[in-house]
């Protein structure tokens, strides 16, 4: 007789690096193929929240000052790192929450910090004014088009748990911000009747020690902009369905919110709930499905096709296409926190970044 037969994967998943100590969320690789990990101060011990990985070792990046801040408001340091990214002219782009533990932000701790790569030092600082970067402003994810004004623009997601979500718009020449799309409900986290997510086989709900479990509030949090920038992609974390709205609409500052929300376009349901978002120069999208532990992506033609499934993706969470044909990705058991799981911490470490075969190259908006 014959044993069960198990769940297959699919797609040929390569580890690049496990990471014994905090945890990551963003990795992004440059053009010459220099990686950069980060982790937020979510209750880890985290001696640098912004690495570059070299020859197997975690380096602070830019340097241990960098990574040592006075305060959570100290604009000349990384407070609370979420993501980074690299953007079409090979820069370093580093999105700071300025919110450890998630605690309501100051000026100067949310901030867009530019890091040049051929001398490895800061370029550029933007902080955001507190009516862009509210006090409940979580900054998520950030994408780039630097063929939009002087230096382009930057497109940022803010997944605030307990406050208003939307996307906010940065000019790289002036360092001016706007949001966008504030508190649209294509930028909302679903209820629990509408969506109620199942990772690792088990409702994934915020489960304190004590009292009654709540549903997952995250809102806008995955962003991705159209191979030729004319839609911006965006998800929440608590939702199967995702959108775009108009690049020219989210840019164009005469125009008035609900003149930018008649450009939205609700993309349907992607399969499973989504923490990162990523294109490539096809112009094929790609999904994380932290449902599925599973990267999904959707072909230019529309069709959707699984990239790689594998049970050591637990919780897929930040996806960078890299110039060497692959696309990278954490793995960051963001699930089995202690918020998730009655006050147990339940992650094993290490967590792992892993990379798969795509054969496309990174989106150049410049």
């Amino acid at each position: 007789m014959n044993g069960p037969v198990g769940d297959e994967s699919v797609g040929e998943l390569e580890l690049v690096h496990t990471f014994g100590g905090a945890m990551p969320t963003g990795v992004s690789v440059s053009h010459t193929g220099r990686i950069f990990v980060n982790f937020p101060k979510w209750g880890d011990e985290v001696p640098a929240t912004v690495v570059e990985l070299r020859a197997g070792q975690e380096v602070p990046f830019p340097d241990p000052a960098w990574n040592s801040p006075a305060g959570d408001d100290d604009a000349n340091a990384f407070v609370s790192v979420q993501s980074v990214v690299v953007d079409p002219a090979d820069r370093l782009w580093v999105l700071d929450t300025g919110s450890p533990l998630f605690q309501p932000t100051r000026p100067g701790g949310p901030k867009l910090v530019r890091v040049d790569l051929d001398t490895d030092t800061v370029g550029q600082v933007i902080t955001f004014p507190a009516d862009v970067a509210l006090p409940t402003t979580y900054l998520n994810d950030v994408r780039f088009d630097l063929r939009r004004g002087d230096a382009g623009l930057a497109y940022i997601t803010d997944s605030a748990d307990s406050g208003p979500n939307g996307i906010i718009v940065v000019d790289l020449a002036t360092g001016a911000s706007w949001r966008r799309l504030h508190d649209h409900p294509s930028t909302k986290a679903e209820p629990v009747r509408t969506f109620r997510p199942v990772v690792e086989g088990r409702p994934f709900l915020e489960r304190p020690a004590d009292g009654p479990p709540k549903p997952v509030s995250m809102g806008s949090d995955g962003i991705a902009i159209s191979a030729d920038g004319s839609r911006l992609y965006y998800c929440p974390l608590a939702s199967r369905r995702w959108y775009s709205v108009d690049t020219d609409a989210l840019a164009d500052r005469a125009l008035d919110d609900d003149q930018v929300a008649a450009t939205v376009v609700d993309e349907g349901d992607k399969g499973g709930g989504s923490d990162g978002l990523e294109t490539d120069d096809s112009g094929a999208l790609y999904l994380t499905s932290y449902e599925q532990n599973a990267v999904l992506r959707r072909r230019p033609d529309g069709e959707f096709e699984t990239v790689v499934h594998d049970p050591r993706l637990l919780w897929p969470d930040t996806m960078s296409v890299a110039a060497d044909g692959h696309l990278y990705v954490t793995a960051n058991q963001l699930h089995r926190q202690a918020k998730y799981q009655r006050g147990q911490d339940l992650r094993r470490r290490p967590y792992a970044l892993f990379r798969v075969r795509i054969d496309a190259g990174p989106v150049r908006l410049r």
